[in-house]
């Protein structure tokens, strides 16, 4: 433990409230690091943590708890009013003051602030000013270690503050569970334990309210809109124990409260429910001012084709057409296909961050990975101009975003949806694309002839084979489809090692980078996981002029190739000029970026990421969760992209991931070449795997209803 003043704040991450701290203590001079919301320099403190040795710079505490005392001395006053710590206050003034006061300053200030208007050049206004100031960081202090004594991080226990300020006592007090409702980051089990430890019972109504949530928030994140009662009941039983009491019961009363609607035996959340409900409604209205049209069809069919006839026929017609898909690697395709520009869903409905715009601008009611936060400037209030909207790639759009686009659209619009109904669902809930096709409510175009026949690509016509259920000949001699047989996990990566750092970069004219590993699995001998480890110490290993951090047992280093994993709107970008000099300044790194780690800087604790285009992100160390390692991704988080060459492994791994459509979906990432490393017979039992896991989504049924 150390106590002593803080000299200086040597850093100060203003986001997350981390920072490198020097303090001096009983003669000595310590630096200190952690999260420390509210310090300023001049306080006093107690520490305690862990001493570890930086390998740059040097012996440092590692704060885990710490706690901001008074100082008990003159010396010790002074230090801390001279600092700045209080506005208005400097040298000057603190000399007056101590001379005054003596050891009872700190006291008066709080308790009899109207006495330091007796200071001459301190005002009865300016003595409460200072009071004040002084009462608030005291309320602030006081509120974050009532939480820290939840068992809460001081990043955690700051954001709660920042929410309900010192009505934080109350809703601890009363409900808890509020918490998992109000702010993002903490869910039912972080407020579950909370509860549990203020004294809530099992059966609290309120605890059984939010778990039922928080099943349905977690059903949402493998795509379902909807649990079916039973279900949803046998998901609350597992999560709040056989003693949770009536759930039932409380399921009626959270539909009388609109909290959750149950149609047809099914539970949706609020939210998920109308969501479904306007997407059926508003194509239904776009749809009867002028028809809803959707391309479908698999790789080589003409849906570029069908796309680049309709701009050329609009274009003529002298219309504004608007071009879009959900990513930015899948925007900058269609625009390079098409030769009109195009953009993210996102930036076509102006997409930007709570609180940075005037007016009252639509909110997505998605508040899981990717819209939190964020607000479309483009809504039924201020619809988009345009007069032809075209959307690509329309697999990857879940409910959410749907609903969001659709509400900027007016009836007399024309709509035009292309996409793969054979490529994986959408990372986010909901079937969109398969629901609007199989409701029969709107016109279809389904592309099935083949038209690149004449570039001989086994990439496309191997594709076709798949869905069509056909036998692939694996032995064949191709120049763009090719199967490298290996028998176990290590001979499959050491293949896979020799493909993509000497066989494939000449042989497809790209670089190492633009190598794409995909794989069904996250984890096991072949999953993400472990590839990128031994994928990342053989392409770019660990050297003396590359800088590296180890953060959750991942080790991040200078050169290493990354994605971002989920939408962030508010991370500032640059792109600089040859000297270094920023020129261009943006915001939002969204969900499938690929970028290349550039520095990690210790001392800054940040890592800098460069994008497509040049555009240069900086992570703190704590934000690092917004990244993986991406030497290989999975094959759902390829959605949406294209690679010069694509390499899979084929092996042994769960039913539900070796299926027909998710070795679909990888095969048809590739542009010039698809090499799959592995035993034969797993890659035709994926092939035959029809299966595909369930998805409950009511969107077909809704727009059947608003049909009918």
């Amino acid at each position: 433990m150390i106590t002593g003043y803080v000299e200086k704040i040597v850093y100060k991450n203003n986001e997350n409230a981390y920072c490198v701290l020097e303090v001096s203590s009983k003669g000595d001079d310590f630096v200190l690091v952690g999260t420390f919301p509210f310090i300023s320099e001049g306080d006093y403190i107690e520490a305690d943590g862990k001493m570890t040795v930086h390998p740059v710079y040097g012996e440092q505490l590692q704060v885990t708890s710490y706690k901001i005392k008074q100082p008990d001395d003159i010396a010790g006053i002074e230090k801390y009013l001279s600092s700045g710590a209080i506005k208005g206050i400097g040298p000057g003034l603190t000399s007056k003051i101590i001379r005054k006061f003596g050891e009872e300053t700190i006291r008066i200030i709080e308790e009899e602030p109207e006495r330091l208007a007796e200071i001459k050049g301190i005002s009865e206004r300016m003595a409460i000013e200072i009071s004040a100031q002084v009462e608030e960081k005291k309320d602030m202090r006081s509120a974050m270690m009532f939480l820290s004594g939840y068992g809460l991080s001081m990043k955690m226990a700051l954001k709660i503050y920042k929410v309900y300020g010192t009505e934080i006592y109350s809703v601890i007090e009363n409900n808890p569970y509020q918490l998992a409702d109000d702010i993002e980051g903490i869910g039912f089990k972080i407020a579950d334990e909370i509860a549990r430890r203020v004294g809530f019972k099992a059966d609290s109504e309120y605890r059984i309210k939010s778990g039922i949530l928080y099943v349905l928030a977690q059903a949402g994140g493998y795509g379902h809109m909807y649990l079916p009662s039973e279900e949803l009941i046998d998901a609350c039983r597992q999560l709040l124990g056989e003693d949770a009491g009536p759930i039932t019961d409380i399921l009626d009363n959270m539909q009388f409260d609109k909290r959750v609607i149950i149609k047809e035996g099914n539970v949706y959340a609020a939210s998920a429910y109308y969501t479904e409900l306007n997407i059926a409604r508003l194509l239904t209205d776009i749809n009867a001012a002028v028809p809803v049209k959707i391309i479908t069809g698999g790789p080589g069919t003409g849906k570029t084709t069908n796309i680049k006839n309709f701009i050329t026929q609009y274009e003529k017609e002298g219309l504004e057409i608007a071009c879009a898909a959900p990513t930015g690697r899948a925007a900058k395709r269609m625009e390079e296909a098409t030769g009109h520009q195009a953009s993210t869903i996102h930036r076509l409905l102006e997409v930007t961050v709570s609180g940075d715009m005037d007016g009252n601008p639509d909110r997505d009611a998605y508040t899981g990975d990717g819209y939190e936060g964020a607000r479309f400037a483009r809504n039924e209030s201020c619809p988009l101009e345009y007069d032809v909207v075209i959307i690509d790639e329309m697999s990857m759009v879940d409910s959410y975003l749907m609903n969001s686009l659709l509400k900027a659209i007016v009836p007399g619009t024309k709509l035009i949806l292309v996409g793969d109904m054979n490529q994986l669902p959408s990372v986010g809930p909901g079937n969109v694309l398969k629901d609007i096709i199989s409701s029969g409510c709107f016109d279809v175009m389904k592309l099935t002839r083949i038209y690149r026949q004449d570039e001989q690509s086994d990439i496309i016509i191997n594709a076709h084979k798949m869905i069509g259920g056909e036998d692939i000949d694996i032995a064949k001699q191709s120049r763009d489809f090719v199967f490298v047989k290996r028998n176990d996990p290590d001979s499959i990566i050491s293949a896979m090692l020799t493909l993509v750092k000497d066989k494939l970069p000449d042989y497809v004219d790209a670089d190492i980078e633009d190598i794409q590993v995909m794989s069904p699995m996250k984890k096991g001998a072949l999953g993400v996981e472990r590839l990128n480890s031994i994928l990342q110490s053989y392409l770019n290993p660990s050297s003396a002029d590359k800088a590296e951090k180890e953060l959750n047992s991942v080790i991040w280093r200078e050169g290493d190739k990354v994605m971002q994993i989920r939408n962030n709107y508010r991370i500032e970008w640059e792109i600089r000029d040859s000297r270094g000099y920023a020129v261009k300044h943006g915001e939002g790194i969204y969900n499938g970026d690929i970028g290349i780690i550039r520095e990690v800087n210790l001392f800054a604790e940040e890592i800098s990421v460069e994008f497509d285009e040049g555009r240069i992100a900086t992570y703190g160390f704590s934000d690092m969760n917004e990244l993986e390692l991406a030497y290989a991704v999975t094959i759902h988080k390829s959605q949406g992209s294209e690679y010069p060459a694509v390499v899979i492994p084929v092996y042994q791994g769960p039913r539900m991931l070796m299926t027909r459509n998710i070795v679909y979906t990888a095969v048809t990432r590739a542009q010039k070449c698809v090499t799959l490393v592995g035993i034969p017979e797993c890659f035709r039992e994926m092939c035959e795997n029809t299966q595909e896991m369930k998805r409950y989504s009511g969107l077909r049924e809704r727009l059947i209803e608003f049909n009918s």
